[in-house]
């Protein structure tokens, strides 16, 4: 394969350095995926610990045939900038480049434009659904460790995992850290644009962040969706749950024949083997240089194939009646 150095939003405030992965043997023009990261500042390769998720999905599936775009989340290259901005949403976060990221395969001459598929891991599955109906227009969409759940639901969740661990003297304080958290989460959807711009939730986070993000729930794209959609997520998975996340977006798609789901028995979050399999070891889980399981890429790439080849096929139907 071939691996191309490419900028995403060249002509924006914010350009980003990214990849753009080329299979070597080409028949025909390709079919390409664009990846969207997770919550918080990542480069290129989704570098977490001492592993290289993006990296690994990039090299795995272009072996196999399908383009692969990679790119710097915007907050990794310009946070310092985009600090300073109280209205800063999902929207500029990680959609915009997005888009941008799939306008600009649809404009590679050697990309099959009918055939470009998003991966969303972690939050940027929660937000590949929403990524597809302002603007992604893909061919099917890819979640991996997403969830349909609010972000808020998500973090008290965490935190109360976390909670449950702690001695407890720890456990009083966290508690009460806890509850304030929650109420301030409850009770943004209360507040005006304006004012959810100056409150503070989380650190430098304001509620604006999460409340733009809870105003567009995951489920009202899940429900409207008829292009196919395939959901994976690991058994050992802390960070999102099997029972809450893999199972709810089973729950909302179960009426739907172009959903597909794999549960992969010990694969953390990264989709590599589960070490500790803690939510509080977390750094020390992915301190350890692991790869993406085959598998998983195996399984993401028949897929695509599939949906293409099912696409081709009904195309030739056509033209025969």
């Amino acid at each position: 394969m071939a691996d191309e150095k490419i900028v995403i939003g060249a002509e924006t405030k914010y350009p980003l350095n990214g990849m753009l992965s080329i299979p070597n043997k080409t028949n025909g023009l390709l079919p390409a995926v664009v990846l969207i990261h997770g919550s918080g500042p990542s480069n290129m390769d989704g570098k977490v610990g001492n592993n290289y998720p993006f990296k690994d999905l990039a090299e795995g599936l272009s072996a196999k045939g399908i383009a692969v775009l990679r790119y710097d989340k915007r907050t990794f290259v310009y946070g310092k900038e985009m600090k300073k901005d109280t209205g800063i949403s999902v929207k500029e976060e990680t959609i915009e480049d997005a888009i941008l990221a799939a306008n600009y395969l649809r404009k590679d001459t050697r990309i099959d434009p009918s055939n470009i598929f998003v991966i969303g891991h972690s939050m940027g599955g929660m937000l590949a659904p929403r990524i597809d109906a302002e603007g992604g227009n893909f061919s099917g969409i890819i979640i991996m460790a997403g969830s349909p759940r609010k972000m808020e639901d998500i973090m008290i969740d965490q935190n109360n995992t976390v909670l449950d661990s702690l001695n407890k003297l720890l456990k009083l304080v966290a508690k009460k850290q806890i509850a304030s958290l929650s109420s301030k989460l409850a009770n943004m959807y209360n507040l005006t644009d304006e004012k959810a711009k100056s409150t503070k939730i989380l650190g430098n986070i304001r509620a604006y962040y999460f409340k733009e993000m809870g105003e567009h729930p995951a489920p009202n794209y899940l429900r409207e969706l008829t292009k196919p959609v395939l959901i994976l997520h690991g058994e050992k998975d802390f960070q999102s749950s099997v029972e809450k996340d893999f199972n709810g977006y089973k729950n909302i798609l179960s009426e739907k024949p172009h959903a597909t789901f794999k549960l992969y028995p010990n694969l953390n979050h990264a989709f590599m083997p589960s070490v500790y399999g803690e939510i509080l070891k977390a750094k020390k889980e992915y301190k350890v240089a692991q790869h993406v399981d085959n598998q998983v890429i195996n399984d993401i790439s028949d897929w695509i194939h599939s949906v293409k080849n099912a696409q081709i096929a009904q195309t030739s139907s056509q033209q025969h009646t």
